[in-house]
């Protein structure tokens, strides 16, 4: 179930919109009848936040973990992915 305020109704009731985000309603926040923002509980934005490694760091790890051979996968399986020849010749 969500909610829709617009900014001036949000500046009138925000202790009632604050309640309903820690109960987990969503509520969004509109200019002009357009959603512009939204209000989320603290638990939720730090879910969403999160500590996570970038891709890299991940990846790494993961080699350090396990050998591609045991992932089913070849020491070249990713280097027919990308195609570095210079493209093709255009006029101009």
């Amino acid at each position: 179930m969500s909610h829709q305020y617009s900014i001036a109704e949000a500046r009138s009731s925000l202790p009632q919109i604050v309640h309903q985000a820690e109960a987990g309603v969503e509520i969004q926040l509109t200019r002009r009848g357009k959603p512009v923002a939204a209000v989320v509980a603290l638990r939720v934005l730090e879910r969403l936040r999160g500590d996570r490694p970038r891709f890299r760091t991940a990846y790494q790890a993961f080699l350090t973990q396990y050998s591609l051979a045991e992932v089913g996968l070849d020491n070249d399986f990713f280097a027919p992915s990308r195609d570095k020849s210079a493209g093709r010749k255009v006029s101009l």
